[in-house]
């Protein structure tokens, strides 16, 4: 028998457990998640984040063979490195997460077992491209170790995607629940954030919706997303000072997320269309172009000299597209894109992830 593996109380040796987060894509509402708004978020099967949880005599956080890179060829090697990847890989995730789960049990009164484990964990999503890399991560890690402790169902579906968050916040990333809600339930989902929501709850009403209500969609992303918008934004600051246009222009956006809502129930695509763009046209009215970086502004673009609709995924780096006609659209965006040097990819809708334990502490 393995010295590393662990023993349940029966006797038997514990299967290794493993969890895939997919990508996510803010289809209307987006940023105003984070303002108090109504978001439609979508997760998607092109992109996902595995983490694998193996019963073992200590607790190891495995780091990733190229994300945590810790051995270089020269100097040049490190340097290029850091300039494509920067300086942060996914072990910091995994610690974070381990100990915001530990706390949340300790403070709810949560009886955890005394085995321990190792993580591990891989990734295709790409770096930078507002698709939520690292929260696909820290939720993929969560559901194993809700598994591992047998706690699944202690912890209720609508404050998973807090846990997610508190997680990143301890390592300074600044976020909204959007992304997480996405990635806790999987499919699409409408979510609204209203205060009165998240003062009494503490978390927002989330509403999975059908997913073969949406449109084919198509994402474009650049393969080195260089220039992500540099310029720190002001709005979220300008939004606590009372700036009134910036509160009411995030309360329009968030309306998108309703009108979005029933432009799906009634394949209106048409309305698709104009709030799509219309949720992009006020984020740049917001934000400002500098903020926004030029790259990020192009993939726009590209999508609408063909007359596809077009807005952020997230806060840069990729775009979510929608072709209203059809497959002779899609090749004259496809053009567009190998002319522009861009990724197009249609998308795989990645559908709700919700077992029956999970159901029923909603």
């Amino acid at each position: 028998m393995d010295p590393n593996s662990t023993l349940s109380g029966e006797g038997q040796a514990m299967a290794a457990i493993e969890h895939r987060s997919f990508a996510r894509i803010g289809f209307l509402g987006n940023p105003s998640d984070v303002y108090l708004g109504r978001t439609i978020s979508l997760t998607i099967g092109n992109f996902w984040a595995s983490v694998k949880l193996e019963p073992s005599q200590h607790l190891v956080i495995k780091p990733h063979p190229f994300h945590d890179l810790v051995q270089f060829t020269s100097l040049d090697h490190l340097l290029n490195r850091l300039q494509n990847e920067g300086y942060y890989g996914g072990v910091r995730l995994l610690m974070a997460i381990c100990k915001v789960f530990r706390n949340y049990c300790k403070d709810n009164g949560i009886q955890l077992h005394q085995g321990n484990f190792s993580l591990s964990y891989d990734t295709n999503i790409p770096r930078q491209t507002g698709l939520s890399g690292s929260s696909a991560i820290v939720s993929a890690a969560l559901n194993c170790l809700l598994d591992f402790y047998n706690v699944r169902h202690l912890i209720k579906v609508q404050v998973r995607p807090n846990i997610v968050l508190s997680a990143e916040k301890e390592l300074g990333i600044v976020a909204g629940l959007q992304d997480r809600v996405a990635q806790v339930y999987g499919g699409l989902v409408h979510m609204d954030f209203s205060k009165e929501h998240m003062d009494k709850l503490g978390h927002g009403i989330y509403t999975p919706m059908d997913i073969s209500l949406l449109p084919p969609l198509h994402l474009i992303y650049a393969e080195n997303p260089s220039d992500s918008g540099k310029v720190h934004s002001m709005v979220r600051q300008r939004w606590l000072d009372g700036d009134e246009f910036i509160i009411s222009s995030m309360k329009e956006v968030g309306n998108l997320a309703e009108e979005g809502r029933t432009a799906l129930l009634n394949k209106d695509h048409s309305k698709l269309v104009e709030l799509m763009n219309l949720n992009f046209d006020i984020r740049r009215r917001m934000f400002g172009d500098e903020c926004l970086g030029a790259m990020n502004i192009e993939m726009v673009e590209v999508a609408r000299r063909v007359g596809a609709a077009s807005k952020f995924t997230g806060s840069g780096g990729a775009v979510v597209v929608f072709c209203p006609e059809g497959p002779s659209q899609v090749k004259l965006l496809e053009e567009e894109c190998r002319k522009s040097g861009f990724m197009l990819q249609p998308v795989k809708i990645a559908p709700s992830c919700l077992n029956d334990s999970d159901i029923q502490t909603l």
